[in-house]
């Protein structure tokens, strides 16, 4: 039996939920888009090397346009100090149309990865196991510092813990480096 004040329309069960999401993102997503809006999109997705999925399920979700990448050592495939980054992936960082940053793992050195492919910012993340203010804290201080919107900022990551930072920091969503790099992006 209904409570005071429900419509007797379908339950809220899961099931239910999961279809109305469904339905809501694949309205969002470009259904009903006019074309010349998903043309530019889709010229913007190639700009920033993301395919159009990608593109469009970070911009829906945040509203905003990307304007940086911030990627981490581990996605560069760097793990040791004076590892150089993989030429492939430097090149590729080059021809992206949104500014570089870099993240490093404990023990490397931001400053001279950052130069290698040509980073606005260089910083190291938070050390594994910094609790989730540790990592909003320094995450939010970093964007201050950079003068970057949260959710303007695609993070290349490999790792669940620096996708734990990007939520955290309240970033525009997280792409595995072998995704990015590989040309198949496909945003979380």
């Amino acid at each position: 039996m209904a409570g005071i004040g429900h419509n007797g329309g379908p339950g809220a069960g899961s099931s239910y939920r999961a279809h109305c999401w469904n339905v809501a993102r694949r309205d969002l997503l470009g259904a009903r888009l006019p074309v010349e809006i998903v043309r530019l999109q889709v010229r913007r997705a190639k700009e920033l090397g993301l395919d159009y999925k990608t593109y469009a399920g970070v911009r829906a979700t945040t509203g905003r346009d990307l304007v940086a990448f911030l990627y981490s050592s581990n996605a560069l495939g760097v793990f040791r100090r004076g590892q150089p980054i993989p030429s492939t992936e430097a090149t590729r960082i080059a021809r992206i149309a949104a500014s570089p940053h870099l993240g490093c793992a404990p023990g490397l050195a931001p400053d001279v990865l950052a130069r290698q492919i040509g980073a606005v910012s260089g910083r190291p993340l938070a050390p594994f196991g910094s609790s989730w203010s540790e990592m909003r804290d320094e995450m939010k201080a970093w964007l201050r510092s950079q003068g970057l919107p949260g959710d303007a900022v695609l993070m290349i990551g490999e790792t669940a813990h620096e996708r734990e930072m990007m939520t955290a920091g309240g970033l525009a969503g997280f792409v595995t480096g072998q995704a990015f790099f590989a040309g198949v992006a496909d945003a979380v």
